[in-house]
């Protein structure tokens, strides 16, 4: 695991519980109460809402041993994940279970697709003492939301996303997936390689471009900008993108897939289109699913550690004071899995490949 020279956490004032009590207006216990989440503390949400404002007023931050979550209160922790149909994120989910588990936690999981309240309704009601900390893996982090939880006073780190404005993340070393997928193609003689890239805005998408244009400048070959397709991480996402791909005057001979979803929808409709995957277009992708070695045929990857992030993530909530900057890259087990949708390049290249069917 890498460690990323985070820089040294802000000052913090010598303010005191008694200050803030003075400052809202209240007795310290409530206070205290407040900052340790007590579900029995009974007051009016404006008189919370005081107590709330003057310690971000004063800039008060509890004892780190005191807010520490080896002395649990609620003896659950938090888990916001984009999308339960993504299977990503369950192996995601499998590791931080485990761990969560093995520390004496109860993990609470919980999806923002098709929440009409949105994530900061649920974080609002996770800061009322629901659960000791929580994992936002690769959902909404806005600098909104990251406000609301130091309000709340709620433990946070983000899993597999990294955003200007929040300094506790832990990642994987998307990079090296896309140094590895090139090195593979090239190895196999491959030169026109484009790369199905992930949603523009995720933090995983640009870090795995960022991988491809390294690798493909360190083996001498030139940036074409019409390789380079944006998509959502969906099969539907990836046939289309896969669709435009095809219709170059100069098609790629093979491609790297940003996500292993996306490579499932680009597999499907570049055979729908006639284009023979390895014959005339190799394919590889991030994450290496148990589905995987199952697809017609079945695909070349780069296995992630999801699990090990998981489990880190639980940990570095756990074990470390709410208030530190953590900012860790976990790059064990990053490895190329070859099966049978890569293959050297074809002698002759088709000069009709045919549009992708979408469906």
């Amino acid at each position: 695991m890498r460690m990323d020279n985070p820089s040294s956490g802000r000052r913090r004032g010598r303010v005191t519980i008694k200050q803030v009590a003075e400052h809202a207006g209240v007795d310290p216990s409530v206070v205290s109460r407040v900052i340790n989440h007590d579900p029995r503390l009974s007051v009016r949400p404006e008189t919370r809402e005081r107590v709330v404002a003057a310690i971000k007023e004063l800039g008060y931050r509890p004892n780190a041993v005191g807010r520490s979550l080896r002395t649990a209160r609620a003896g659950m922790l938090g888990l916001f994940i984009p999308d339960f149909a993504n299977p990503v994120y369950a192996e995601i989910i499998k590791g931080a279970e485990a761990a969560a588990a093995q520390l004496g936690y109860l993990l609470v999981t919980g999806s923002a697709s098709g929440s009409k309240p949105g994530t900061g309704h649920y974080v609002d009601l996770l800061g009322q003492g629901r659960v000791d900390g929580l994992l936002l893996a690769g959902t909404d982090a806005s600098s909104a939301l990251i406000d609301r939880l130091n309000d709340a006073l709620l433990p946070w780190i983000l899993v597999n996303q990294r955003v200007s404005w929040a300094r506790r993340y832990v990642i994987l070393d998307d990079e090296r997936a896309g140094d590895l997928a090139v090195e593979h193609l090239v190895d196999l003689g491959h030169r026109r390689i484009a790369h199905l890239a992930g949603p523009p805005t995720s933090d995983t998408a640009r870090r795995r471009r960022a991988g491809y244009l390294a690798a493909m400048e360190r083996v001498g070959l030139a940036h074409d900008e019409r390789l380079i397709v944006d998509a959502d991480y969906t099969p539907a996402g990836g046939a289309a993108a896969i669709a435009d791909l095809l219709a170059l005057d100069e098609p790629p001979t093979a491609v790297f897939v940003a996500n292993v979803a996306s490579a499932i929808g680009a597999l499907h409709a570049a055979q729908a289109a006639g284009v023979e995957v390895p014959r005339d277009l190799s394919l590889v992708a991030v994450h290496d699913l148990p589905l995987a070695g199952y697809l017609t045929p079945p695909l070349t990857t780069v296995r992630m550690p999801l699990e090990d992030l998981g489990r880190r993530g639980v940990e570095l909530l756990t074990g470390s004071d709410p208030d530190a900057p953590i900012e860790e890259t976990v790059d064990n087990s990053v490895e190329l899995i070859v099966r049978d949708s890569t293959t050297r390049p074809p002698r002759r290249r088709r000069k009709t490949l045919g549009a992708a069917d979408h469906g």
